[in-house]
């Protein structure tokens, strides 16, 4: 059995989020990407495209609240499935009052279950 690495719980969230990869210069090229779960500290989710680990993304992301928070995302686990990639993301900088947001959202939906 694989033990959990995670630090934060992780909760499932419906939504999409567009991305651009920073480096890039002139770039607007964007990603549509779905969400498979968030936590206060990063981000699962499946995409078509190939992104690069370690690269930072900015990303706008389309909370529950249908409230979009500006974030920056460092990809550090990529898995190639059938006809997309799965890719694990922490936030980077943050504003507590975002990550605030996802862990009220968390606790909602505990009390829901």
């Amino acid at each position: 059995m694989e033990s959990e690495r995670r630090k934060n719980k992780r909760s499932s969230l419906e939504s999409t989020l567009v991305m651009k990869k920073l480096d890039e210069k002139n770039s607007d090229r964007q990603v549509s990407i779905d969400i498979v779960d968030v936590s206060k500290t990063g981000i699962g989710f499946t995409c078509p495209e190939p992104l690069q680990i370690g690269e930072v993304y900015e990303s706008y992301l389309t909370i529950w609240t249908k409230e979009v928070i500006h974030a920056f995302l460092q990809i550090v686990r990529i898995e190639l499935q059938s006809e997309t990639y799965a890719y694990g993301a922490i936030f980077i900088g943050m504003p507590e009052m975002d990550s605030a947001r996802i862990e009220v959202y968390q606790t909602v939906n505990e009390k829901q279950d």
